[in-house]
């Protein structure tokens, strides 16, 4: 099965998504007023859990499929999960809008189901990308 099997990520590559999808991420923030009010509420989490998700190729590039999907996970639910956390420190620091960025501000259930959906779309390029690889050598 696919999801099992570990691939050797190029890390350049993976870090050149990573920052692709960063650029993908703060346009649809910047460019909002001019998207739909379901990518203003949805994509940019979406992103994010992708970004994450390429970042962790970076990171972990022998990993299998499933493991790297379920280390986005874990961590993009943890971050949520802290935003529960409110005390005077930490509610300064995401003040800061690189900090607010990734820290995120406020605990929304919806942002579990786009980090979700955003990390199950790297693994579903992923697997995609190994069917080409089989593909290629027969």
């Amino acid at each position: 099965m696919l999801i099992n099997k570990s691939i050797k990520r190029n890390r350049f590559v993976y870090l050149l998504l990573t920052l692709l999808v960063i650029i993908l991420g703060l346009a649809s923030r910047k460019f909002a007023s001019f998207l739909p009010s379901f990518v203003n509420l949805y994509v940019g989490d979406s992103l994010w859990a992708l970004t994450i998700f390429c970042f962790v190729g970076v990171i972990f590039p022998k990993a299998k499929i499933w493991q790297n999907f379920l280390i986005t996970l874990i961590f993009c639910y943890f971050i949520e999960i802290t935003q529960l956390y409110h005390s005077p420190w930490i509610d300064e620091l995401r003040r800061n809008q690189l900090a607010s960025l990734i820290l995120g501000r406020g605990f929304l259930w919806s942002d579990l189901a786009c980090y979700t959906l955003g990390a199950a779309f790297g693994l579903a390029s992923e697997i995609a990308y190994l069917k080409c690889l089989d593909k290629r050598k027969n």
